[in-house]
């Protein structure tokens, strides 16, 4: 499958965090590089097996950048490190996946296609609850609740995938401005800030491939504590934007 013609000021990479996922690596890049899509790889302090293989793959494939960050910095600071490159490499949009496989690959296309209608928006993918094991299910749908407390909208359906396209230059701006969470709080932490930023968010519904073989680098305490102070920051920094989240809840909610 072809993507979508692309317009000369529009300028897609992906990148890719990766910590000891040398499992499906090889083939996913492979399958990017199919579209026709540009790599960055941030490899985030990995052992020395999927050190060596990426050094491989960036060595054999074409338009594939390897950042080495020199010790485990966490997914967020990884793939924060990864969206700088992108910028400073001319891209205008970079579209974050994982690196254990999990991610529907099929569904590359229409995040681009989408980006290119939406150039100023981020385009999050939106996993079914149904799909999702029983055990990830009532923490997404805590994080959903605070979601849209934080924003005063139901225009976030899925803050916590990981797959997701980026437009850089406001992205850039954000990153300058605030810290953002280093591990697993990122993905919500900068969802939220950006839409704070006045960003729209376009939602993509997207399959998840679960896979039992593959490890998870979720730590069941570290990462749930500081996903809840994540929530917490979130919160007080949303209360002196009340009045501008409510009047841009009623505008988009205004009858045409």
């Amino acid at each position: 499958m072809n993507l979508p013609p692309r317009e000369l000021n529009f300028a897609p990479c992906v990148v890719i965090p990766v910590f000891n996922h040398p499992y499906r690596i090889v083939g996913l890049v492979a399958r990017l590089r199919d579209y026709g899509l540009p790599c960055i790889l941030v490899d985030d302090g990995s052992e020395a097996s999927c050190a060596q293989l990426l050094d491989r793959i960036a060595a054999e494939q074409t338009q594939v950048i390897l950042l080495r960050l020199p010790q485990n910095a966490g997914k967020g600071a990884a793939v924060c490190q990864g969206l700088e490159l992108a910028s400073r490499e001319g891209y205008t949009h970079a579209l974050q996946v994982d690196a254990d496989g999990q991610h529907d690959l099929d569904d590359v296309p229409k995040f681009i296609a989408c980006a290119q209608q939406n150039p100023t928006a981020v385009i999050s993918g939106w996993r079914s609850y149904d799909a999702m094991p029983p055990s990830r299910r009532s923490g997404r749908k805590l994080t959903d609740f605070w979601v849209c407390v934080n924003t005063w909208s139901r225009s976030i359906k899925d803050s916590m995938c990981g797959y997701r396209l980026y437009p850089l230059v406001p992205t850039m701006r954000l990153l300058a401005r605030k810290k953002i969470g280093t591990r697993m709080d990122f993905d919500t932490d900068i969802l939220v800030r950006l839409y704070w930023q006045g960003l729209a968010v376009e939602n993509i519904p997207t399959k998840i491939l679960y896979q039992d073989d593959i490890p998870s680098h979720f730590d069941i305490i570290k990462d749930n504590v500081r996903i809840s102070w994540m929530h917490t920051r979130l919160f007080f920094g949303m209360l002196p934007r009340i009045p501008a989240l409510v009047q841009r809840h009623f505008f988009n909610n205004r009858p045409a």
